[in-house]
């Protein structure tokens, strides 16, 4: 890469000189690796922090018992630069150096969709019922959690009611190369595809009972 260590990359320029297991999901690159115990956890943890003060970068780390889960985007830059990329491909080189192992199930992201007559009348509710702040106009959510842990929602603006159809839907954002996967199993398991107007950006799918849910990647959105 060249340029500025945080000059600005699109998700498909990421997906590109990113090593594996990391992903973009949504405007971040995501990766999880087996530990297999808390001490371990611990000293891969503490290579990552030492490899980020260096470069001046930070992840957001989730230690669990045996596991590790990394986010990293340019918080700054609401988006992913070559900072993200040289971070995760540093992380990547401390797991193999350590033999440590991707988690086998690939990562993911869901937000919450709310459909809305009047949007501005209902963002409050939700933003007190859940303790949500505002999300910067940059960013592809309305409301985020402030803690960063619980997923962030949007609101989408409807021209009229529709009593006879679900108003709320998960948005899950998976790997562009595991969604036509995760399509099959989903049809296979009962589940009604509803549109793939836009696809590769998202598929609508539906319950047996209706209830929407919309599987997305990067792919064919506006950088």
């Amino acid at each position: 890469m060249t340029g500025s260590t945080r000059a600005p990359l699109t998700a498909a320029e990421a997906t590109d000189v990113v090593a594996d297991p990391w992903r973009v999901i949504a405007d971040k690159l995501v990766a999880a690796y087996r530990t297999g115990s808390m001490v371990t956890g611990g000293e891969f943890v503490t290579r990552i922090i030492a490899a980020a003060e260096e470069a001046d970068h930070h992840p957001d780390v989730d230690l669990r018992y045996g596991s590790v889960h990394l986010v990293l985007t340019t918080h700054s830059a609401h988006q992913l630069t070559e900072a993200d990329v040289a971070l995760a491909n540093r992380i990547t080189g401390i797991a193999a150096e350590m033999a440590l192992e991707p988690l086998p199930a690939p990562v993911s992201q869901f937000d919450l969709a709310i459909d809305a007559l009047d949007i501005a009348a209902v963002r409050p509710f939700w933003s007190a019922v859940l303790g949500y702040k505002e999300a910067d106009e940059k960013e592809p959510v309305d409301l985020t959690d402030p803690s960063g842990r619980l997923p962030g929602v949007w609101f989408q603006q409807m021209d009229e009611a529709r009593p006879e159809r679900s108003r709320m839907h998960v948005d899950l954002w998976v790997p562009h190369d595991v969604v036509h996967e995760r399509l099959r199993a989903a049809i296979t398991a009962g589940g009604q595809l509803l549109s793939d107007d836009h696809a590769p950006s998202f598929w609508v799918l539906a319950d047996p009972e209706g209830n929407e849910v919309c599987l997305c990647t990067w792919q064919s959105r506006a950088d």
